[in-house]
Parts: C-alpha cells; sequence; structure tokens
C-alpha cells in the first residue's frame, strides 16, 4: 500500500461519448496524450484510480435534469460508454463509476482514495468545464491537494483555457511531462498540512 501522502492519479469520463467534435483542436490526439499521461505516472509508481460515467437504459439513475431530455450520455452497454482505447484500467487500478458530474458524488471514492493514502490528486480527463472541473473543485474542499493535467484533459478550446485560468485558487495545472515531478512536491507538502481536515 503506498504511503500516507501519496499523489494519485484521478483519470474521469474517458470515454466515446465525450470526445465530440466540439472539442476542436484538442480532439486530435486526445487518447494518445491520456495513454501518455498513464504510462507516466505508472511508470512513477503512483496510483490510478478510473472514474466512469455509466447510466441505466431504464433511465433509473438518470440526473433528474436529463430525464425529461430523453437521452444521456454513457448508457451502459452502447458504444458511447466504452472507454478510449489504451486508457484502459491495468491491473487492480478501481474503477468508480458515477452518475453525477462531480466524482465525490459517489460516497466510495473519497474512503478508497484515503484508505490507499492519497493525500493530493493529478486530475485528467473529459469535459474540462464539467466533470473534470467540478471533481476537481470537490477534491480540494475535501481537502486534496489539487493539480489538473491540462493537456490530458479537453474542451471547446476557449472554455478550456478559460476554466484553467481561472480556477488557480482550487487547482495547479500541470502538463504531462511535469505531472511526477508535481506529484512529489505535493506528497510533500501533503506531510507537512498535518492533520487530516475533519
Amino acid at each position: 500500500m503506498p504511503a500516507p501522502g501519496t499523489t494519485a492519479l484521478l483519470l474521469v469520463d474517458v470515454q466515446r461519448d465525450f470526445l465530440s467534435s466540439s472539442l476542436g483542436s484538442l480532439r486530435d490526439g486526445y487518447a494518445d496524450r491520456v495513454a501518455r499521461l498513464l504510462a507516466v505516472v505508472r511508470e512513477a509508481g503512483l496510483p490510478v484510480v478510473h472514474v466512469h460515467s455509466a447510466f441505466a437504459p431504464d433511465g433509473s439513475d438518470w440526473m433528474r435534469r436529463y430525464r425529461p431530455r430523453g437521452s444521456i450520455p454513457c448508457v451502459r452497454g452502447t458504444p458511447g460508454a466504452v472507454v478510449l482505447p489504451g486508457c484502459e484500467p491495468e491491473g487492480d487500478e478501481p474503477v468508480v463509476e458515477k452518475q453525477t458530474f462531480d466524482a465525490f458524488g459517489r460516497p466510495e471514492l473519497h474512503p478508497l482514495l484515503r484508505s490507499r493514502g492519497v493525500e493530493s490528486l493529478l486530475v485528467a480527463g473529459l469535459v474540462t468545464s464539467t466533470c473534470v472541473l467540478l471533481t476537481a473543485a470537490s477534491a480540494m474542499q475535501h481537502g486534496y491537494l489539487v493539480a489538473v493535467v491540462e493537456d490530458a484533459t479537453a474542451d471547446v478550446p476557449e472554455t478550456h483555457e478559460a476554466v484553467l485560468s481561472q480556477y488557480s485558487y482550487v487547482f495547479d495545472r500541470v502538463t504531462i511531462g511535469v505531472a511526477p515531478t508535481w506529484a512529489a512536491k505535493a506528497a510533500r507538502q501533503a506531510d507537512a498540512l498535518g492533520a487530516w481536515p475533519t
């Protein structure tokens, strides 16, 4: 088990339905960039936790706002719910399924991370202004130190940049190449912070 203070990668919604044409230039090569991030963090020995959206075909677990619309991304068993190639979980990397924008809406996520000694998070995935932002903000409010991996995250390009620029009080922004360096620094900082918030 990793030591307390560990940094983990939280990879959110890297699924076909979210890789839409609206991402523009950030769509090109996206899966390859995430695969590179996974290779980098695995090589550095950092734990990886995958979060996938997964909704029932009958609508029973859909967010209420979506029910009248009659459609939602990532319905179980559809091609859109499939993880992008090269971005799949490996070995014993846990997968948490969610039915909300915020991954911490799943009550098991926080205890899972804490049981593994995680105190800081690299967050990456789709989409920057929705599930990535809301998950990163929730993580920070749970007490984690957080960085968003900007080149393994995507949105409409202008929106992507706006979110990364406007929320510096919530999270740091890092690139794939410096993610392990940030992780080591964050782990040291987390150790120095003392008691976990109650």
